[in-house]
């Protein structure tokens, strides 16, 4: 069980920022999260986003290092992946 972090790459609000998640739980993710001091409001359907600043502290926390890709893909295979709505094709 691990917590992933992908580099800050991810522009918004004038800042840069990353997404923090789990491969066993929310409840996990949300106990790293707080542990780090990330509010409750950062959390977004499956991840928590953390600006740029924050990243490090995440890191010497735990957080493993990952690239975007792999990150949504360990986050599927742990079935936590709650993607935004979609319409059908051709819709």
């Amino acid at each position: 069980m691990a917590i992933y972090i992908d580099p800050p790459t991810w522009p918004g609000h004038g800042r840069m920022w990353s997404h923090l998640v789990s491969d066993a739980s929310f409840d996990e993710l949300h106990h790293f999260a707080a542990g780090i001091g990330t509010p409750q409001r950062a959390f977004e359907r499956d991840h928590y986003d953390l600006p740029a600043e924050h990243y490090g502290a995440a890191v010497r926390a735990g957080a493993v290092e990952i690239g975007s890709k792999e990150l949504v893909r360990r986050l599927t295979a742990a079935g936590l992946r709650r993607p935004k709505h979609r319409p059908p094709p051709g819709v």
